[in-house]
């Protein structure tokens, strides 16, 4: 083989083995990892909020306005962190709340078309009037109102806490 070529192969394998592992923990479309659970109450504009409860969140359901929100930028030169501390990308399927303990993991539903996305809560809002829930910008569009900016939600809590922390919501098995 013309040692020109055994380089450039090597160099390219070199990369891909260097760059696979990058690539592929990027495409992870929750982040996770938090220990514990953040239930502290926490002031914005005045206005206090206290979280709910482990249990209550395990309980909660609600239906309301919800809107998306984008604190990321596609090359990384600007990127948003969430109450968590954690980053925000532009593929995450994550959103804000104003009272549920964080993280948790809901299953949020457009109730004007019927489709479903599993996001986790990592982050606090929205702070405007009669909104329940900031969404993802892919969240949004996985619920088909990216380009209206609003849609009436159904969300309903499915677990909260990461790892040892996770606590699942019960289900009702009628046998």
């Amino acid at each position: 083989m013309n040692p020109v070529i055994a380089k450039r192969k090597s160099a390219i394998t070199l990369a891909l083995v260097i760059l696979l592992p990058l690539l592929m923990n990027s495409c992870f479309s929750r982040p996770g990892g938090y220990k514990g659970y953040m239930t502290r109450g926490y002031t914005v504009r005045g206005q206090s909020y206290q979280p709910m409860s482990i249990q209550e969140a395990l309980d909660y359901r609600e239906t309301g306005t919800c809107s998306w929100y984008n604190e990321s930028s596609f090359f990384g030169l600007k990127r948003g962190t969430t109450s968590l501390g954690e980053k925000v990308m532009p593929w995450h399927l994550t959103g804000a709340h104003k009272t549920l303990p964080l993280p948790c993991l809901v299953k949020v539903t457009n109730v004007q078309n019927g489709r479903s996305v599993k996001i986790r809560i990592n982050d606090r809002g929205p702070f405007i009037p009669n909104r329940i829930l900031d969404v993802t910008p892919r969240a949004a569009k996985k619920l088909g109102f990216y380009g209206k900016g609003l849609a009436t939600t159904r969300v309903e809590v499915l677990s909260v806490g990461d790892g040892s922390y996770k606590r699942e919501k019960r289900g009702w098995w009628p046998f």
